[in-house]
C-alpha cells in the first residue's frame, strides 16, 4: 500500500498542475481577445481618440524594455511637467521679486541710514580679528559664491530677462559659459564652504547677549551697537541660516544634479532642482545683505577681512564683549601698531 501511495501521489500533483495550466491557457486567450475586441471597437466608434493609449503611457507604470537601467522602462514621466511649471512659474516669479525687493531695501537703507561709522577716534592700536586660515576660507568661499550666484541667476532668469534684450546668439554663448562655470566651480565652493564652517563655528555659538542684540536690531536704527562677542547675532544668523543650512542644501542638491551617474531617478533630480532654486534665491538674498554690511554698510568691516586687523576703537564699538575678553587676557589675540595702523586709517 505504501508503494502504491508513492506512485499515485506524484501522478496526482502532475495532473493538478496540468489541469491548472490548461485552465489558464483557456482563460488568458479569452481575456486577451476581449481586450483586442475592445480596442478594435474603440477605433471604429472613436477613430481619433488616443487618450487611452496616452493614459497608459503617462501612467508612469513600468513597461517592458530590453535596455538595462533605472526608469528605462518608463517612456514618459508626467511629473516632469509639474517640475517645469514650478520652475518657470512660482520659483522664477517669487524668487525674482524677492531679489528685487532686497536690492531696493538695501539701497533705501543706505541712502537713509548711510554708512555706520565709528563714534570715537582710531587709536592706532590694532587687534587681529581674522587669522590667515580664516581669511583664506572666507575669501575662497566669497569668490566662488559670487561666481555661483551670477551664473545661477543667468541660468534661472536668463531666458526671461536677458534673452529678449541680447538675442539668441549672445544668450546661447552666455548660457553655455554660465553652465560650465557653475558646474566646475561648484565643487570648489563646497570645499571652501566646509573650510569656512570649520574656521568660524566655535565663535558663532549662541550666547545670552544675542537676545538683546536681536531685540534692538543691534542698535542699527539709532544709538550705539549692542555689546556682542566676536560675532553679533546678525552675523551668527547669516552663518547658521546662510552658510550652514542653505550652503549645505545647495551643495547636496547640486551634487545630485551634477552627477546623474549616481543612478538617482528623474523624480529625485527634479526635487533637487526645485529645492536648489528656492534655496538659491534665499541664499543670494541673504548674501546681498552680508556683502553690503561687509563693504559699504560698516566702516572698517572690509579692511578687517582684507588685512585681518581692526582698530581697538572699532573692536570696542562693534564687538565690546570680544574686546573686553582680549583686554582681560581671556582671549589671546595679536596686536600691531605703526605701518599697519597707518594703512588701516588710509582705507
Amino acid at each position: 500500500m505504501s508503494n502504491l501511495g508513492r506512485i499515485v501521489g506524484p501522478i496526482a500533483v502532475i495532473a493538478a498542475l496540468a489541469l491548472a495550466g490548461a485552465a489558464q491557457a483557456q482563460t488568458a486567450p479569452g481575456t486577451q481577445q476581449q481586450l483586442i475586441q475592445q480596442q478594435q471597437q474603440r477605433r471604429v466608434e472613436q477613430p481619433l481618440n488616443n487618450a487611452p493609449v496616452w493614459k497608459e503611457v503617462r501612467s508612469g507604470r513600468p513597461q517592458f524594455t530590453s535596455i538595462p537601467g533605472r526608469e528605462t522602462n518608463v517612456l514618459i514621466q508626467s511629473s516632469g511637467q509639474t517640475w517645469r511649471a514650478l520652475r518657470d512659474g512660482p520659483i522664477t516669479q517669487y524668487g525674482g521679486w524677492l531679489l528685487v525687493i532686497v536690492v531696493l531695501a538695501i539701497a533705501g537703507f543706505y541712502f537713509v541710514r548711510g554708512q555706520i561709522k565709528l563714534h570715537g577716534a582710531p587709536t592706532g592700536r590694532m587687534i587681529e580679528r581674522f587669522g590667515g586660515f580664516d581669511r583664506v576660507a572666507h575669501w575662497s568661499t566669497a569668490i566662488t559664491f559670487c561666481v555661483m550666484a551670477v551664473t545661477g541667476l543667468i541660468i534661472l532668469f536668463g531666458k526671461l530677462v536677458l534673452l529678449p534684450v541680447i538675442g539668441y546668439t549672445l544668450f546661447a554663448w552666455l548660457a553655455a559659459l554660465s553652465k560650465n562655470l557653475h558646474n566646475f566651480v561648484g565643487p570648489l565652493f563646497i570645499l571652501s564652504l566646509l573650510a569656512t564652517i570649520v574656521a568660524f563655528v566655535r565663535d558663532n555659538l549662541p550666547q545670552a547677549a544675542d537676545l538683546k542684540w536681536i531685540a534692538t536690531a543691534g542698535g542699527m536704527f539709532g544709538g550705539r551697537e549692542v555689546p556682542s562677542g566676536r560675532f553679533n547675532a546678525g552675523e551668527k544668523g547669516w552663518f547658521w541660516i546662510g552658510v550652514v543650512i542653505l550652503g549645505i542644501a545647495m551643495s547636496v542638491t547640486g551634487l545630485i544634479m551634477l552627477f546623474p551617474n549616481f543612478d538617482q531617478t528623474r523624480a529625485t533630480m527634479q526635487l533637487a532642482n526645485i529645492v536648489h532654486g528656492i534655496g538659491a534665491a534665499l541664499f543670494v538674498a541673504l548674501g546681498l545683505g552680508h556683502i553690503y554690511m561687509g563693504t559699504l554698510g560698516v566702516q572698517g568691516a572690509y579692511q578687517a577681512m582684507r588685512t585681518g586687523y581692526v582698530d581697538e576703537t572699532w573692536a570696542k564699538e562693534h564687538h565690546q564683549l570680544w574686546h573686553d575678553d582680549i583686554k582681560s587676557g581671556k582671549i589671546q589675540a595679536k596686536t600691531e601698531e605703526g605701518a599697519l595702523a597707518q594703512m588701516q586709517r588710509q582705507h
